[in-house]
């Protein structure tokens, strides 16, 4: 395992360890001392283009209970704002002695380029790179599912209780909202199918990317009819995301509160749902758009616990990477 740049690239056994490995990691945490010495001497760079406040404070905190060095690395205040290339700040990097580059870029490709140009030798790890991919948000979704939802599909048997060895075969996943614009439902799309689970992506056809038939998924544009007729066992909401918007959010649908009224997450949909559904959302909200707090806050929502098995998940795919067999030195994770 050499780099973990997409969730397309993840064979089954691939995924399926890497979430073993989480689940594991995860075992750790509810020790009074959380750290291990696994990564001690080994450096972490957090490469971030893009403003984050989850998935950086999640790999550093990730890092340092792997006991590795954290430097963090901000595009605003740096040289990058100077007109630094990415090529320089890779051979910068690569000079530092970095082992590991947590990337998160503006660009489709970026953490592809940086693993694959030879500017430095380290791992590079993918925080999320444009519209194109998120693959760690992916892992932590699939790791969250696992363990409320494994072997549960038509809500049938209960789930795991560590989610260890299992998988989501059969189980109906929702993915709601801004996918044309969205990083996590490309992610998630790929590890889902590979995982087993079915996807159904419900959007207005103005956010629906084109060529979205050749994707592992159905597509549908009523999200009423989804919940009534296929019967998720996790329904994901999308944030709407107008910074990506060129045109603003008017060019996609005609405001906000049509937009809810047909696409959002209220209490009336989230009492449709079965018993045993999950909502989820990969965070930062829009409350009062694409969820509503009533549904955020409910107990069906696992939005927050998402969060905390991020820095699980993370764990496992920085000592995978840069402590676990290199013998597939050439091969990307």
């Amino acid at each position: 395992m050499r780099h973990l740049l997409s969730t397309a690239d993840l064979s089954k056994d691939e995924a399926v360890g890497l979430l073993d490995t989480a689940a594991q990691m995860a075992a750790t945490q509810s020790r009074e001392i959380k750290k291990l010495p696994t990564l001690r001497g080994r450096t972490v760079v957090n490469l971030f283009f893009e403003d984050s406040t989850r998935t950086r404070i999640s790999f550093e905190t990730a890092a340092k209970r792997l006991s590795a060095d954290v430097i963090n690395f901000s595009a605003k205040g740096s040289s990058v704002s100077k007109g630094e290339s990415l090529k320089d700040t890779a051979l910068t990097l690569h000079a530092m002695g970095a082992d590991a580059v947590v990337v998160r870029h503006w660009a489709s490709g970026a953490p592809y380029q940086l693993a694959h140009a030879g500017w430095l030798d380290a791992a590079v790890l993918n925080a999320g790179d444009g519209t194109h991919m998120h693959p760690t948000q992916a892992l932590l979704d699939a790791y969250t599912m696992r363990r409320h939802l494994a072997g549960r599909a038509g809500g049938l048997a209960a789930p795991a209780d560590d989610g260890v060895g299992a998988d989501l075969a059969g189980l109906r996943i929702a993915i709601v909202g801004d996918v044309l614009h969205s990083r996590v439902a490309r992610a998630n799309v790929a590890l889902l199918h590979t995982l087993g689970a079915e996807v159904t992506l419900v959007a207005p056809p103005t956010l629906v990317p084109v060529g979205v038939e050749a994707w592992p998924c159905r597509t549908s544009y009523d999200l009423d009819a989804t919940l009534a007729d296929w019967r998720p066992d996790a329904v994901m909401m999308l944030r709407v995301q107008r910074e990506r918007m060129s045109g603003g959010a008017g060019a996609f649908f005609p405001s906000p509160l049509e937009y809810t009224r047909y696409y959002g997450l209220d209490a009336r949909r989230l009492a449709q749902l079965a018993d045993h559904a999950i909502v989820m959302h990969p965070g930062p909200m829009n409350r009062g758009l694409e969820i509503s707090a009533e549904a955020a806050d409910s107990d069906k929502a696992v939005i927050v616990e998402q969060v905390a098995n991020g820095i699980a998940v993370r764990m496992a795919a920085l000592y995978l990477l840069m402590a676990g067999d290199r013998s597939a030195e050439g091969n990307d994770l």
